[in-house]
């Protein structure tokens, strides 16, 4: 049993999942998962594009927990010594963060670009790990075969 060719609808639903999530965040893919659940290519595609928000989301946690441990231990440090300076931490650490902020948010537009024109044409492609998560979650197989129960 093979798979069908998504129609029309069905890859701009997935390609709308890929691209809104630029701008909606998880929210967008989250919402088309939902309504269009009955179509196993759009489902595919939204939920890769869910999970990438969700790996998204605990990437920036990890560098907002390195933020702020940095400034309160630069506080820490400052309140124990009575020197003058600025600490060097502040100046090395800043710019290394924010460089982290925007090389995660670039990657996650060049993926969801990259993707959404994939999904446009009716590919069923996959991200590098969160695919095959997908896939056994919607228990399916390459194509969009169904998976024997």
């Amino acid at each position: 049993m093979g798979a069908t060719e998504p129609a029309q609808d069905e890859r701009t639903m997935a390609t709308l999942a890929h691209v809104l999530q630029v701008v909606a965040w998880w929210i967008a893919p989250l919402i088309i998962f939902l309504v269009k659940r009955e179509s196993k290519f759009v489902s595919f595609h939204a939920l890769q594009a869910l999970f990438l928000q969700i790996a998204y989301i605990v990437v920036m946690a990890g560098f907002m927990v390195l933020w702020f441990s940095t400034i309160f231990l630069t506080i820490l440090h400052g309140a124990n010594h009575s020197n003058t300076q600025p600490p060097v931490a502040i100046f090395l650490m800043f710019p290394l963060i924010w460089l982290g902020f925007m090389g995660v948010w670039i990657v996650t537009l060049v993926i969801a670009i990259v993707y959404g024109v994939k999904a446009g044409r009716g590919e069923w492609a996959e991200y590098p790990v969160l695919g095959p998560l997908a896939r056994r979650i919607l228990k399916i197989g390459p194509g969009g075969v169904a998976l024997p129960s």
